[in-house]
């Protein structure tokens, strides 16, 4: 009888990861990561985004980029009801975008220079607000690039039309009526209403990033954090950013 040998035959590890994606379609066309990205710090969440994923529908290799603030706002209304359990209900934060406050107000997705850095010099910043772009307070321009001086919100606990009235609402959603703030922050989902957190006068202007979370207390209440969370662990949507078809990998 011959002898039985046994030889084990192992998977190839793939060369690129699988990501699924979302196309969103309207007034803003992305598309972006379903699934968020983290737990983790927001710059290791924004390696990861660069790094080169495949889709196996369209057969092509992509990288996706930093969200806006409005982009992120965006992405997690999609079926909200899905969001919540995987995001906002499990003690994380989603990391919408990069902020600046400064003594006289917040900017939403300010510019960036010639080496590619966020800017950061107040004086700067102001020189791009022009007259005529100022609606209701507040200045929405290009690339979702916002300003919203602290007299146009209110901080701390509010109900959600107080909320999405406000200026910086209106900025991190980079709209004059933030729909998908409104959605999120309805009583159905939110009945103790939302905690604007952090979002105070400084003395000298800090780039940070927005947050949105969820508390208990008594019920669920949504927080919009502002405070220099770069040292904390969060979750965080891609935005597509480079595709490049392939024929001969899978």
């Amino acid at each position: 009888m011959a002898e039985i040998q046994y030889e084990s035959i192992k998977a190839e590890q793939p060369k690129y990861l699988q990501r699924n994606l979302i196309r969103i379609s309207g007034d803003r066309n992305l598309t972006a990561s379903l699934e968020a990205f983290g737990p983790e710090l927001f710059n290791l969440n924004i390696t990861e985004m660069q790094k080169q994923y495949l889709h196996p529908q369209t057969r092509e290799i992509i990288t996706l980029r930093e969200p806006s603030t409005a982009e992120s706002i965006l992405v997690a209304s999609y079926d909200f009801t899905r969001a919540k359990p995987q995001i906002f209900h499990t003690k994380q934060w989603l990391q919408l975008g990069r902020i600046l406050r400064t003594p006289e107000g917040v900017f939403a997705n300010v510019p960036r220079d010639a080496q590619g850095d966020p800017i950061t010099d107040e004086q700067t910043l102001k020189s791009l607000l022009k007259a005529d772009k100022k609606v209701n307070g507040i200045w929405l321009l290009d690339n979702d690039f916002g300003y919203a001086p602290y007299e146009t919100f209110k901080t701390g606990v509010q109900d959600a039309g107080d909320f999405v009235e406000g200026g910086l609402a209106r900025i991190l959603e980079h709209s004059q009526s933030p729909e998908k703030l409104k959605q999120i922050s309805s009583r159905k989902n939110y009945p103790i209403g939302i905690d604007v957190y952090e979002f105070i006068k400084i003395n000298k202007p800090i780039l940070e990033f927005a947050c949105l979370g969820s508390g208990w207390v008594g019920g669920w209440q949504l927080v919009v954090d502002g405070d220099d969370w770069f040292d904390y662990d969060g979750l965080a949507f891609g935005v597509l950013n480079t595709r490049k078809k392939i024929q001969d990998e899978c």
